[in-house]
């Protein structure tokens, strides 16, 4: 790898970081070393939109991306359920409600349809079960 390449990467890994711990602040402790070996050939661009620019620019904060990923999550269907299962927990983490959670997922009712409203709630429910237990513990 090219130092400039290695350099990239560290900024990007830098500000994604910074992301993390806006949705979650327990994800700051994540490590990242060896990220630009496991993809080396990943180009410059889509690193750039995963880690770059894209995720992190001003004008949402991480509460309301959130909710737009839990939206686009839903209308996607049952095919989504382990990365709604982790933005649900992120938004709750961010300071969304259940209740906010469940208006998002309901009001994705009409372009999803019924069903991938009724699995996105009942994914939602199964996280704040989860998370409910783990604060009893």
């Amino acid at each position: 790898m090219t130092e400039a390449y290695t350099k990239m990467i560290q900024q990007m890994m830098e500000s994604s970081q910074e992301m993390l711990r806006a949705f979650n602040p327990a994800l700051e402790q994540m490590k990242v070393a060896g990220f630009d070996k496991m993809f080396p050939t990943m180009s410059k661009d889509m690193m750039e939109m995963w880690f770059g620019k894209t995720f992190n620019r001003e004008g949402l904060d991480a509460k309301t991306r959130l909710f737009v990923t839990i939206a686009a999550l839903t209308v996607l269907g049952a095919q989504a359920e382990p990365q709604l299962k982790l933005a649900v927990r992120h938004a709750l983490e961010a300071g969304a409600t259940q209740r906010e959670i469940a208006e998002v997922i309901w009001q994705m009712s009409m372009f999803g349809g019924m069903p991938a409203m009724q699995k996105a709630l009942e994914i939602a429910q199964s996280v704040f079960a989860e998370t409910s237990e783990e604060k009893d513990v």
